[in-house]
């Protein structure tokens, strides 16, 4: 089935609007917390929010292994627990401003979060599964289903063995200190660090180890960037770097433009990257034509955003443009202009900020 497009800001449609009523982003003002609050964290479902009953829940870890598992969310529990934070961001982050720009949920760039996240590593339920050899992916089925593009699935995604058998991929049951609630994946769903959130499943129902690379819809159709209906692509993996600002001053409603006083103004906002961490962030207050250093501060732990400030001084009454972007230490540059594909996945341009210093 052809995605369809339309023209950026051209009248949206009402699927965008149902899609937008059920999903939910950041306020950008929410960047100010090292650690997302919970109720300000975005959130995205393809399917209905299934009803799942912890008590007779339980986790099935099968495929090619010698010595399936299958464990209940009380035995999760008592194996080895971790906790750290971790930066998500929707893969479609920024669909909205492209043009012609697909038609799903349109976010502009409030698609991310950062939360605590608590549960068990992957790679020791699968050490205890035993791998055998000839294993490529592993397999996430999760318990939401319906029909995509007149596919009737369960979504699914899998990681290649190396991938999900990094210590840090977890089985996660609790964020910022609860059990998780229904919308984030009650009972359990996987947290993959330095991936676009589609690769962290919710509601797991299995796990299974597999000899052939998944095609499902989820892998094969979806979540590639190409050019074209016809484009297989390429898949879309790891967050690329993106910088955004903390919206200053104050704004007007409903168009939420900005109003700062002059003299000087200390600009404030967040960084990360999938591939390696922020080594910079770039300040311009002239819709990109100059740019200046921020001062970057310490991520929170190993996978989440990073701080930065910058102090923009002798602010004169006028119109201003404000934008940031960020640099990793893997050598990828956010871009000052969208660069377009078909499904308006991993799309990073720096974030436009229109101000008004009042006289």
């Amino acid at each position: 089935m052809e995605t369809e497009t339309h023209s950026a800001f051209e009248e949206f449609t009402p699927v965008e609007l149902a899609l937008a009523t059920r999903n939910s982003g950041l306020p950008l003002e929410a960047l100010r917390y090292d650690v997302t609050p919970l109720g300000l964290h975005y959130l995205l479902s393809h399917f209905d929010i299934p009803y799942v009953d912890g008590g007779s829940w339980s986790l099935a870890v099968g495929g090619h292994v010698r010595s399936p598992i299958s464990l209940g969310l009380d035995e999760l529990k008592e194996r080895p627990r971790v906790t750290f934070a971790c930066t998500l961001e929707c893969a479609g982050n920024g669909r909205a401003r492209l043009s012609p720009r697909p038609i799903s949920q349109p976010w502009l760039e409030e698609a991310v979060g950062t939360a605590e996240w608590t549960g068990t590593p992957l790679r020791a339920l699968l050490e205890e599964a035993q791998v055998e050899d000839g294993a490529v992916e592993v397999l996430f089925t999760g318990l939401d289903r319906g029909i995509q593009g007149g596919i009737e699935h369960s979504y699914e995604r899998s990681l290649q063995i190396d991938e999900a058998m990094r210590s840090e991929v977890m089985l996660a049951y609790e964020v910022n200190g609860q059990p998780l609630p229904p919308q984030h994946g009650f009972p359990l769903r996987v947290v993959v660090p330095g991936w676009y959130g589609m690769t962290h499943v919710k509601w797991l129902d299995r796990i299974t180890v597999l000899t052939e690379p998944f095609q499902g819809y989820q892998q094969a159709l979806q979540y590639r960037q190409k050019q074209s209906e016809e484009d297989p692509g390429v898949p879309v993996t790891r967050m690329l770097p993106r910088s955004l600002l903390i919206p200053p001053g104050m704004p007007d409603f409903p168009g939420r433009q900005r109003f700062l006083e002059p003299g000087s103004s200390m600009l404030e906002g967040r960084a990360w990257s999938g591939w390696a961490p922020v080594v910079l962030v770039e300040v311009s207050v002239d819709g990109g034509r100059s740019w200046q250093d921020a001062e970057l501060g310490e991520a929170v732990g190993d996978f989440g955003w990073a701080p930065w400030t910058f102090h923009w001084k002798d602010v004169r009454p006028g119109e201003y443009e404000l934008c940031s972007r960020a640099t990793d230490g893997a050598g990828n540059v956010q871009p000052v202009e969208p660069e377009w594909n078909y499904l308006g996945h991993g799309n990073n341009p720096v974030q436009r900020v229109p101000v008004t210093v009042r006289d």
